[in-house]
C-alpha cells in the first residue's frame, strides 16, 4: 500500500501539519523536528500526493504544452527551452502533439483544462476565432510560442517571420541571382504566409516579376526538399538559388541537388530558416536564418509563469531578434 502523510506523522510522532510544513519547505519547523521527519520520509519511502496537494492549494504545478510534432527537430529544441524553465520554476509538463490538426488542437486544449493544468503553452498553425474563444474563456493563462496570432489577442513569443524571409531572399537577389526559388510547406498557417510575404516583398522591391513555377510547396518534411530539386531542375529555365522556409526541408534540397550531380553552392545556392542543429552537420553547412528556438520556448514558459503567479507583465507579445548565419551553402 502507498505510504501516506498520516503514516509519516505517526512514525515520527508529530502532527500531519508538521509533516506538511516539512514537505513544503516551510521554515517554521525546528531543525531537530525537520531532521526527524525527513529521516522518517526516507525510511518509509513517502512520496507526496500531487493530486491531493493540488486540491488543497488549487494548483497542480503542471503546465500543458501543445506542440505540432515532438519528433520534428525544430519543436523538440523548442520543447527543451520550455522544460528547462519549467523545471527552474518547479512545474511539470504534460506534452501533447496535435499534428497541426485544428480539431485535435481544440480537443487537446479541453483535455489540458480537464487535467487541471495551471497554464497552457500552445504551438500550432492558424489561430482561428474558435482558438481565440477557447483561450479567452480558459480558466488558466495561455501563451503562444512560435505561433502567430494576427489579432495580438493572446500573449505570444515569436520572431518577425516576414522580415526574416525578406532579408534571406534579398541576400540571394543582391548576389546577382535571378528570381530565387521558394521551397516550403503548403500548410496554410500564419507563419508560412508571413514567410511567403517576405519572399514576395523582396522580389517586388527588386522589380523581379514573380514566376509561379519557381514556388514549390508540399509537406513539412525532408523528402519535400528532395522532390523540390527534382521539380526545379526539370524547368526549362532552372533557378540557381533557393530560399527554403524550414531547415529540415533545406537539408533535403542540398541532398537532392547533390544526388543530381549539382554543386552546392556553385550550381545552386541554398538558404534555410531556423538554424536547427543539423544545419551545421550537413555538408556544405547551411546558411540560414537563426531563429532562437530554445529561447522562444524558454521565454514563452517564463511569460506563462508570470501570468500564473500574477506577476507584472511589461510586454505581452514578445518579438525576439533573429539574424543570418552565413555558411557554405551560399556563395560569400
Amino acid at each position: 500500500m502507498n505510504v501516506t502523510i498520516y503514516d509519516v506523522a505517526r512514525e515520527a510522532n508529530v502532527s500531519m501539519a508538521t509533516v506538511s510544513r516539512v514537505v513544503n519547505g516551510n521554515p517554521n519547523v525546528k531543525p531537530t523536528t525537520r531532521k526527524k521527519v525527513l529521516a522518517t520520509i526516507e525510511q518509509l519511502g513517502y512520496r507526496p500526493n500531487a493530486v491531493a496537494r493540488g486540491l488543497a492549494s488549487k494548483k497542480t504545478t503542471t503546465v500543458g504544452a501543445i506542440i505540432p510534432d515532438i519528433s520534428n527537430i525544430f519543436f523538440s529544441e523548442l520543447a527543451r527551452g520550455i522544460e528547462d524553465i519549467a523545471t527552474m520554476y518547479k512545474y511539470n509538463i504534460i506534452l501533447s502533439s496535435s499534428d497541426q490538426n485544428k480539431d485535435k488542437e481544440l480537443e487537446l486544449i479541453n483535455t489540458m483544462l480537464e487535467k487541471q493544468v495551471d497554464g497552457i503553452l500552445f504551438m500550432g498553425g492558424n489561430i482561428s476565432e474558435e482558438h481565440i474563444h477557447q483561450f479567452q474563456t480558459s480558466s488558466v493563462p495561455v501563451v503562444l510560442a512560435s505561433t502567430y496570432d494576427p489579432t495580438d489577442t493572446i500573449p505570444s513569443v515569436n520572431i518577425d517571420y516576414e522580415l526574416a524571409a525578406y532579408e534571406a531572399t534579398k541576400q540571394l537577389i543582391q548576389k546577382g541571382n535571378k528570381q530565387p526559388a521558394l521551397v516550403g510547406s503548403k500548410a496554410d498557417t500564419s507563419v508560412n504566409n508571413l514567410k511567403t510575404s517576405g519572399y514576395l516583398r523582396a522580389l517586388k522591391e527588386a522589380n523581379i516579376e514573380v514566376n509561379e513555377d519557381y514556388i514549390y510547396k508540399d509537406e513539412y518534411a525532408y523528402q519535400t526538399g528532395i522532390e523540390a530539386v527534382e521539380y526545379l531542375i526539370g524547368l526549362d529555365d532552372q533557378p540557381n538559388a533557393v530560399f527554403v522556409m524550414y531547415d529540415e526541408i533545406a537539408l533535403g534540397v542540398i541532398h537532392g541537388a547533390q544526388d543530381k550531380g549539382l554543386d552546392v553552392p556553385n550550381d545552386l545556392e541554398v538558404f534555410g530558416f531556423d538554424n536547427i542543429r543539423l544545419s551545421t552537420m550537413v555538408r556544405p553547412t547551411l546558411t540560414t536564418i537563426v531563429q532562437p528556438t530554445y529561447d522562444i520556448g524558454a521565454v514563452g514558459m517564463r511569460l506563462l509563469t508570470k501570468y500564473m503567479n500574477k506577476e507584472q507583465v511589461d510586454e505581452k507579445n514578445v518579438v525576439l531578434p533573429h539574424r543570418i548565419e552565413f555558411r557554405n551553402s551560399t556563395i560569400q
